[in-house]
Order: structure tokens, then C-alpha cells, then sequence
């Protein structure tokens, strides 16, 4: 039966996971953009932009970085590149292809963001009990491993 009980065990720390990532990273968005007075920038934005820091990638590329749709990509750049976030040109050499670039506003706006997240959090992680920060600290390496394991689970 002990089987049993590490199963049911590693299906509460599941669901406890599940139940706290989603609202953590809203309140972390929520709370960054105040600080740093910034306009709506939806998750999904803040991510496109950090897949598109210091690169030029197409639309398909960038939707299997993302491992989105590439219709759900596409009308995410449209809506960035409505509000001048994201640029669209030709491919050089290659009048089929389009590629995809940030702007200078979303560099701006994805750095005040990343510093604002980053106050944020030295706050918040100030006011925990030091026993709170340690575990904290010793848990990353586990997260980025549950991450990786989650990215990449059709590898196996």
C-alpha cells in the first residue's frame, strides 16, 4: 500500500501546484504593472516579448518556441503590433517570409516590467520568515526541473 500512499501524495502537491501557479503569476503581473504604472500587458504578451528579446523569428517559429497555435500567435501579434509592440517585416532575401521583432516601447516596457517584478518580489520575499526564503531558494532547482520534464514530456 505504500505505493499508494506516495501516489496520492504526489497528487496533492499536483493539485496544490496547479491551484497556486496560475493565481501567483496573475498577482505577480497585476502587481508589477502597478508599480511600474504600466498599461494592460496581458501574460501572453510578456511572453511573446521575452521569446522575441534580442531575436528576429518567424510567426510559426515563435508559436512552437511558445507551444502555441500559431493562430492564437498570430492574433497576439496583431494585437502588439496594433499598439506598436511588435514590428512585421519581409525576411531579407526572402519576400515570403515574415519575421517578427520587438520594438524599442516593448524593450522599455518588458525591462520596467522585469525590474518592477523583480522589487516586487525582494519585498515580498523580505517580509517572509527566513525558514520561508530558504525553502524558497532550495525549491528552485526542483521547479526548474518539474518545468523542463513538463516542456519537454512527448521526449520520453
Amino acid at each position: 500500500m505504500q505505493g499508494t500512499d506516495a501516489s496520492d501524495a504526489t497528487t496533492q502537491v499536483a493539485r496544490r501546484l496547479s491551484d497556486r501557479i496560475g493565481p501567483f503569476r496573475r498577482a505577480l503581473l497585476r502587481t508589477s504593472r502597478e508599480v511600474a504604472d504600466l498599461p494592460d500587458l496581458p501574460d501572453a504578451q510578456v511572453e511573446v516579448m521575452r521569446a522575441l528579446t534580442g531575436s528576429t523569428t518567424t510567426p510559426s517559429a515563435l508559436a512552437a518556441r511558445l507551444g502555441l497555435a500559431r493562430s492564437t500567435v498570430s492574433n497576439l501579434v496583431s494585437a502588439m503590433e496594433s499598439v506598436g509592440l511588435v514590428e512585421r517585416r519581409l525576411a531579407a532575401g526572402d519576400g515570403r517570409r515574415t519575421e517578427l521583432r520587438l520594438t524599442p516601447l516593448a524593450e522599455e516596457r518588458l525591462a520596467a516590467y522585469d525590474e518592477a517584478s523583480a522589487a516586487v518580489l525582494v519585498e515580498a520575499l523580505g517580509r517572509l520568515a527566513p525558514e520561508d526564503r530558504t525553502a524558497l531558494a532550495a525549491a528552485l532547482p526542483a521547479l526548474e526541473h518539474l518545468h523542463r520534464e513538463i516542456t519537454h514530456r512527448g521526449d520520453h
